[in-house]
This record gives C-alpha cells, structure tokens and sequence, in this order.
C-alpha cells in the first residue's frame, strides 16, 4: 500500500515537472515579449490593445514550432520509460 502511494506520488511529480520543463520555452517567450511591448507602450504612450496581443503570440508561435521537436521528444521519453512500463507492470 505505502509502496503503491510512493509510486503514485513520484509519477506525479515527474509529470509535473515535465510540465514544467515543456512549457518554460513558451512562457519565458511570452514574459518578455509582454515585458518588451509593455516597455514600448509605455515610452510611447501607445495603448493599442492588438499591440499586445499580436506580438506575444506571434512570438509564442515561433517558440513553439522551434520547441516542438524537445517537446515530443521528452513527452515520448517520459511515457516510454515511465508510464508505460508502470500500466504494464514491469
């Protein structure tokens, strides 16, 4: 039972931290590219609301499609060396 607990708990802090490891890339991209256009905003005394919204996703999507390949490859990782040997009963 306490065997089974330890399990459970490590596989959920080790999909949580892949969590962490997959989605740092895009959120730190969107951080500062916020920072950056609020920073502009600011000195410019421009308040346009696409000036926002436009660069953050069209920086969030560069990231991604330049992150996708890590992403895949430590989700497959993870599931391969983890999850599926756990459903299966290795």
């Amino acid at each position: 039972m306490i065997m089974e607990e330890m399990v459970f708990y490590d596989t959920m802090r080790q999909g949580l931290w892949i969590a962490v490891k997959i989605s740092a890339p895009i959120l730190t991209v969107a951080l500062l590219a916020g920072v950056i256009v609020g920073l502009f905003q600011a000195l410019t005394s421009i308040q346009e609301m696409t000036l926002t919204f436009v660069p953050k996703v069209a920086a969030i999507l560069m990231v991604f499609w330049a992150s996708m390949g890590f992403m895949t490859q430590t989700l497959t990782s993870f599931f391969q060396g983890h999850l599926i040997p756990l459903i299966a009963g290795y």
